[in-house]
């Protein structure tokens, strides 16, 4: 039987859009496969890592009837990407195996049987379903996910708070020195619903949501989050915990506040940071009526010293934060000015967009 039969760019875009979380390395063997279930014209690819799955329908052409088979999604992909794009592929199954032809090439590979592919069961108590733009949740993950954990033992940390309340989406994420909150607003009214994403989830979700026109609808259950859009669909477990309240952690009412330009604060941190060592990225802030001076300094006795000329009034503050932690955040902000409200030398410092009062970010100070 013929299971596909279409140009390769329309069946690697398929494939490629359901492999990202498919590991090459494995206990179970067939969760490096790929699960093809055909049902007349239309083709429906799944792939599974036990905590996500992502299903995608398309119609890829092949013989029409019903079948079912899995194969290595990784190493059909790697064929396909060897062959020129425009090139008529077909998959045919004979025998308990498939066979993959192009041009003269032919690549005969081995299955699996398709009833032991584990599927993710759903749950049966999703909450109300609510659609955003996906562009507008593309721009919310990237303004916060860089705050994340990694391989933090609270785990709860390793992955993005969603809270989904009136109408009103925000995103919070935060690795215990730092914290990065972003929302935008919704078309209709939700219940309140918090939950946490895992992180393996968000950096797909990144992967695969486009800047394109179109939305993704969104449902939250306890132990789970399902995602639809552009025919996929995208389920995956949630992190079990009690994320901390972060509206305790943003600062409020700092007396101390100046406004600059984005890049031009890049640019001096970026420059200092040179002179940092692997081991200590701290930079030293002193905050002085027209000037922001940046120094830094390593364990050769090296030391970089740059002057941004400001239009600031108040205190004189020295402060060190880790310059990474800063670097990263405005890099993921877009904007021209940045905001930085600060109270001392003591307490966290709390960035923002002066055109945007839907991003937050805060940052710890560091010990110089």
């Amino acid at each position: 039987m013929i299971v596909l039969k279409s140009a390769q760019s329309h069946i690697l875009a398929a494939l490629q859009s359901v492999s990202g979380i498919v590991e090459r390395r494995h206990t179970l063997p067939i969760l490096a496969n790929v699960l093809i279930r055909k049902s007349g014209p239309e083709v429906r690819l799944t792939t599974s890592d036990l905590e996500i799955q992502i299903q995608t329908t398309a119609d890829l052409g092949g013989d029409d009837g019903s079948f079912a088979i899995t194969v290595g999604a990784r190493k059909l992909i790697d064929i396909l990407r060897t062959m020129p794009s425009d090139q008529t592929v077909s998959l045919e199954a004979t025998g308990g195996k498939l066979v993959l032809k192009g041009g003269k090439s032919r690549f005969t590979l081995q299955s699996l049987p398709p009833e032991d592919f584990p599927l993710v069961q759903e749950s049966a108590s999703f909450g109300p379903v609510f659609s955003v733009p996906q562009s507008t949740l593309k721009s919310l993950l990237n303004q916060v996910s860089f705050a994340m954990a990694v391989h933090d033992i609270r785990y709860y940390l390793n992955g993005i708070l969603f809270v989904a309340e009136g109408q009103k989406l925000s995103l919070v994420s935060t690795d215990g020195h730092r914290l990065a909150f972003a929302s935008a607003s919704l078309d209709v009214e939700v219940p309140k619903q918090e939950v946490i994403l895992p992180r393996k989830t968000v950096l797909e979700l990144q992967r695969l949501l486009s800047d394109k026109e179109g939305d993704i609808a969104m449902q939250f259950a306890n132990n789970q989050a399902k995602f639809v859009f552009e025919g996929m669909e995208f389920v995956t477990k949630l992190v079990e915990g009690k994320f901390p309240d972060y509206n305790r952690v943003i600062p409020k009412n700092h007396k101390n506040s100046v406004t600059l330009g984005r890049g031009a604060l890049l640019q001096t941190l970026q420059r200092t940071a040179i002179m940092t060592s692997d081991k200590f990225k701290g930079v030293r802030l002193n905050l002085e009526p027209g000037l922001l001076r940046v120094a830094s300094n390593n364990a050769e006795q090296e030391e970089a010293v740059d002057e941004l000329d400001i239009d600031y009034g108040g205190d004189a503050i020295e402060i060190g934060f880790n310059v990474t932690y800063l670097i990263d955040a405005l890099t993921n902000m877009t904007q021209d000015m940045v905001k930085l409200e600060l109270s001392d030398g003591n307490s966290s410092a709390l960035v923002t967009n002066p055109e945007n009062e839907n991003f937050k970010y805060v940052v710890m100070p560091m010990r110089i």
